[in-house]
């Protein structure tokens, strides 16, 4: 079989391994020269603990199973079973901490609620004050600025892969074929369109307006640290986000303890991972109304440093790279992924969300059965 994925984010890329990794052909193509969207925007974690019980935290955790397997295979992608804490302060978010662990499904998540020294000894970098932390012992993190790069270079050593960068497809021609900006035609036993955030163009054309939106964030990164950030950390703010933390203590906390000011206007969280080089990647924020600004604000940034800087004890390292990305993410919000039959022989993937890095080996996996590769 030879299989056609357009879009060499990490959803893409996850399904061109799958198509391999079952023996068949693939070609896949991009637009860009490189991927530069949000598969290298973002935190680089295989995020379990905060997803929604049921299919979302099936297709994580069976996520996280396959993205340990290949980390083992493709030692670049840094695959680190790092975990996650959850710091929490004040008794409405120790509430909503001790709502998690009491969950049906708090072991499959590795769920434990530690006193701060527990804490610390798990993480001895966070120095400063809180008076619980929640323990996710299933999150995971890998790096995401190469993890396409070290994906791509397996996939080349299998015989049975070609990347074509550099070239827009601009319509489907016929049954299983696509044309690029090149005037060349693509013809597979399937094409697979994982364009991310890229809605318009191509993708209005053949499947009308999808029940996706757009979602931009800011972050940063620092410079090392200086020391081991062994596990990934969250803050309170997170459990408002996150679905696995909806709860009656989770009510109580939103009517009886405001975010701050800066947090609620930027619908933000912390989330803090530490890269193989000692920096820090920190954010985010969340904006979700059309059109996004052209810029970038500092008052999040200013935040999440009083944050990170609480938890750590210390001034924060530097800051020496801030960004801005989008994300697709479908509307109906309890859905993993959209995915859809456009044309014969062609199917659309997008709108994981902020789960794309976690669940898209899962995703794939679930789009090759269905589609019998």
């Amino acid at each position: 079989m030879k299989v056609i994925v357009v879009g060499a984010g990490v959803v893409g890329t996850m399904h061109a391994w799958q198509a391999v990794e079952r023996g068949h052909e693939v070609v896949h193509i991009e637009r860009e020269a490189e991927a530069r969207g949000a598969s290298l925007r973002n935190f680089g974690q295989i995020w379990v603990s905060g997803r929604a019980g049921g299919e979302e935290l099936d297709t994580a955790l069976r996520a996280r199973e396959l993205w340990e397997g290949i980390g083992a295979r493709v030692p670049k992608l840094g695959f680190r079973a790092i975990g996650s804490l959850t710091p929490v302060c004040g008794a409405l978010e120790l509430a909503v901490a001790e709502a998690a662990v009491a969950r049906g499904d708090a072991a499959a998540r590795g769920y434990r609620l530690l006193t701060p020294e527990e804490a610390r000894a798990v993480n001895p970098a966070l120095r400063g004050a809180f008076d619980a932390a929640l323990w996710c012992e299933r999150d995971a993190a890998v790096e995401p600025r190469t993890a396409q790069l070290a994906l791509r270079e397996a996939l080349l050593a299998s015989g049975r892969y070609t990347f074509l960068p550099n070239r827009e497809v601009r319509e489907v021609v016929g049954r299983n074929s696509v044309r690029d900006d090149h005037g060349d035609t693509h013809t597979g036993d399937a094409v697979v369109l994982c364009t991310g955030a890229w809605l318009s163009g191509l993708v209005r054309e053949v499947a009308g307006d999808v029940p996706v939106r757009r979602v931009r964030l800011q972050m940063m990164q620092t410079d090392p640290l200086g020391e081991a950030l062994t596990t990934s950390v969250a803050d309170g703010d997170s459990f408002r986000y996150y679905p696995a933390y909806r709860s009656d203590a989770l009510d109580a906390l939103n009517a009886r303890q405001a975010q701050d000011p800066t947090a609620a206007a930027h619908r933000m969280q912390l989330l803090m991972v530490q890269r193989l080089d000692g920096g820090l990647t920190i954010g985010d924020t969340h904006e979700y109304e059309h059109p996004f600004a052209f810029d970038t604000v500092e008052e999040p940034y200013e935040h999440l440093t009083r944050v990170v800087e609480s938890l750590l004890g210390r001034p924060l390292p530097r800051v020496r790279r801030r960004w801005a990305g989008v994300y697709a993410q479908c509307t109906d919000t309890t859905r993993v992924v959209h995915r859809q039959q456009v044309r014969d022989g062609v199917w659309l993937v997008t709108g994981p969300g902020g789960r794309g890095m976690t669940c898209s080996p899962a995703i794939a996996e679930t789009t090759a059965n269905e589609l019998g590769w």
